[in-house]
């Protein structure tokens, strides 16, 4: 029961960190790796899974909420949304390798939605992102 719920929580950080909230799944991640009560590719697959999910909700929210944005409680500051767009615009759906990236990370995300971004070559260049970054530092760490 310890371990489903050590699982679940470990899906939820990643999938609200790469949506709504400034978490860190990384920091997660990095301590149950280190603590070697878990195989590796369970925690690899449930933190990635979990990172990639939240990064499709964005592309939801980019996509059927943009008329919300200059809601406060909309995720993302106008100003996010505009260095993303930037960025999305000049490397177009490349620039989505670069999700994993701390604060313009979340923002491309949304960009993507906003620009209609097809939901399958999202999701294959976002999963490369999100996987690789999490790989590198199982590697690093183990």
């Amino acid at each position: 029961m310890v371990t489903l719920s050590v699982y679940a929580s470990l899906f939820f950080i990643a999938l609200l960190s790469a949506s709504i909230l400034p978490l860190q799944s990384e920091a997660v991640l990095s301590g149950l790796l280190l603590s070697h009560h878990y195989p590796v590719w369970q925690l690899l697959i449930i933190a990635s899974i979990g990172n990639i999910l939240g990064s499709l909700l964005n592309w939801y929210l980019g996509k059927y909420l943009q008329h919300f944005q200059q809601r406060r409680w909309f995720p993302v500051k106008p100003e996010q949304l505009n260095k993303a767009s930037c960025w999305y615009q000049k490397y177009g759906k490349w620039s989505l390798l670069l999700s994993w990236v701390p604060v313009i990370g979340d923002p491309l995300t949304v960009i993507a939605g906003v620009l209609r971004e097809p939901v399958l070559p999202f999701l294959l260049l976002v999963a490369i992102a999100k996987i690789s970054r999490y790989l590198v530092l199982a590697w690093l760490l183990l």
